[in-house]
C-alpha cells in the first residue's frame, strides 16, 4: 500500500508534455565578441552582453551540448538529461534524451533521439504506440510551450534566443564552467519580447510559448566566456499541466567547432497514425 501510494505521488509529479498535447508520465525515486570586460559590470552593459550571446554562437558555428531538465511539484523532483550537438549557423541540432528509471530501477523508455530544426521537432523511440522504426514530427509553432519543455530538453537554439530579451541583468562575478573561465550574469527575460527580437527561424516557436506559459517572465543564470559565447544557461519556467510544475532547464555548451550533422527522416519514415495518451 505504501509503495503504491509512493508511485502515485511520483507519477503526478513527473508529467511532461512530449508532443501536441500528449503527456508522457515519467516516474522517478554580449553583443561584442570580446564578451565585455570591466564595463560589463554595469547593468546596461551586462544586459547588452547577454543579449548578444545568440549572435556570438552563430558566429562560432557549432558546439556539443548537454541538457538537464528538472521538474518539481509537490516536493518531488524528476530530471531528464540529454546530450548531442547544435549547429547555430544552420539552426539545426540533435539530442539523445534519457528519461529517468522508474521506481524499480528499470528503464521505462529507450533513449529518445530528437532532431531540432526551425519550427519542428522530430522524435524517434517516442513510445506511446509509435513503432520503434518510425519518427514523430511535431510543429513547434503549435505547441503551447513552443518546445521550451515539450521534448524533455529546451532546444539550445531557443535557449540562446531567449536571452535576446534579457533585462534586470546583474554581473555576479567570474567563475569556471567545465574548466573554462566565464562571467556569470543573472537576470530575467520575457518570452514575448524574445519572440519579437529572435531570429526569423526561431520566432514562431517563441511566439507560441508567449501565449502558452502562465508567466512570460523567466529568471535565468547565464555564463559567457571571453568571446561572448554562451557556455551555460539555466532558465526557470513555471508550467501548468494538471497543476503547477516548476521547471529548471540547463544547457551546457562545449567543444565549439565540432561538426554537427543532422539528417532529417524521409517522409515514409514519419509516423502518421494516432499517438496513445
Amino acid at each position: 500500500m505504501v509503495e503504491h501510494r509512493h508511485r502515485l505521488l511520483r507519477g503526478r509529479a513527473a508529467e511532461v508534455v512530449l508532443a501536441a498535447g500528449v503527456t508522457l508520465a515519467v516516474m522517478a525515486t554580449g553583443g561584442c565578441a570580446g564578451g565585455g570586460g570591466s564595463d560589463d559590470r554595469s547593468p546596461a552593459e551586462a544586459a547588452s552582453v547577454v543579449r548578444g550571446a545568440a549572435d556570438a554562437l552563430a558566429r562560432t558555428g557549432s558546439a556539443r551540448a548537454r541538457t538537464a531538465m528538472e521538474m518539481a511539484t509537490g516536493g518531488t523532483r524528476v530530471t531528464i538529461r540529454g546530450e548531442g550537438g547544435v549547429d547555430f549557423k544552420k539552426r539545426m541540432g540533435q539530442l539523445l534524451v534519457l528519461l529517468p528509471a522508474d521506481v524499480k530501477g528499470e528503464d521505462e523508455h529507450r533513449p529518445i533521439t530528437e532532431l531540432l530544426v526551425p519550427g519542428a521537432l522530430y522524435m524517434k523511440n517516442r513510445g506511446a504506440g509509435v513503432p520503434a522504426d518510425k519518427w514523430v514530427r511535431v510543429d513547434t509553432t503549435t505547441l503551447a510551450d513552443g518546445n521550451l519543455v515539450t521534448g524533455g530538453a529546451t532546444d539550445p537554439l531557443i535557449a540562446a534566443e531567449l536571452l535576446r530579451a534579457a533585462q534586470e541583468v546583474t554581473y555576479v562575478g567570474e567563475t569556471e564552467v567545465a574548466g573554462t573561465r566565464v562571467r556569470h550574469y543573472r537576470g530575467t527575460t520575457d518570452i514575448g519580447r524574445a519572440a519579437v527580437s529572435a531570429s526569423a527561424e526561431m520566432r514562431g516557436a517563441l511566439a507560441a510559448a508567449a501565449k502558452g506559459f502562465s508567466k512570460d517572465t523567466v529568471p535565468f543564470d547565464a555564463y559567457l566566456d571571453e568571446e561572448g559565447r554562451l557556455r551555460k544557461v539555466r532558465h526557470r519556467f513555471t508550467y501548468v499541466n494538471n497543476g503547477v510544475i516548476d521547471v529548471s532547464s540547463t544547457t551546457l555548451l562545449y567543444g565549439f567547432g565540432t561538426p554537427v550533422t543532422v539528417v532529417l527522416p524521409a517522409s515514409g519514415d514519419i509516423y502518421a497514425g494516432k499517438i496513445a495518451d
